[in-house]
């Protein structure tokens, strides 16, 4: 892993589906000192409490074959809508001044999902993106895993 540069003000944002932690670098290149800015967790009930619903069946238009429609993963939904929301909070901090620079650390899953909800602004932001899934570490350890 290549050591990543962190300016004095930078976010890293450490996320999967399921929980966000934006982190803020107070010292400057050389002595990075990231403190925790905010904290988001997504609830992540039972598929059942979810949607309970059967597949939907669907009838040919042509004989009397029927066959089942694929149920709905409201888990991959759920993680959707929370990375989405994550999205429109960084467009919100780039453009209003917040911060100008975003490094994402997340899950290959979690960056695959929320690239596609990236702004422009984000986009020219972004310094970096790291595929892996630190979320569940303490920000001590992080900031060794990316400063080592």
């Amino acid at each position: 892993m290549t050591k990543i540069k962190i300016g004095t003000g930078d976010w890293i944002v450490v996320c999967d589906g399921r929980k966000a932690l934006i982190l803020e670098n107070l010292g400057d290149r050389v002595f990075p000192n990231l403190h925790t800015r905010e904290v988001y967790e997504q609830p992540d009930p039972s598929t059942h409490a979810q949607g309970g619903d059967t597949p939907g069946r669907v009838h040919s238009s042509v004989g009397g074959a029927r066959s089942s429609v694929e149920q709905t993963d409201w888990h991959d939904e759920s993680e959707r809508l929370f990375l989405k929301t994550l999205a429109d909070r960084l467009n919100v901090a780039v453009t209003t001044g917040e911060t100008s620079a975003v490094t994402m650390v997340a899950s290959p899953r979690a960056l695959g999902m929320i690239r596609s909800d990236y702004s422009t602004a984000v986009q020219k932001a972004l310094h970096g993106e790291i595929a892996k899934d630190l979320v569940k570490m303490p920000v001590y350890e992080i900031e060794k895993q990316l400063l080592a």
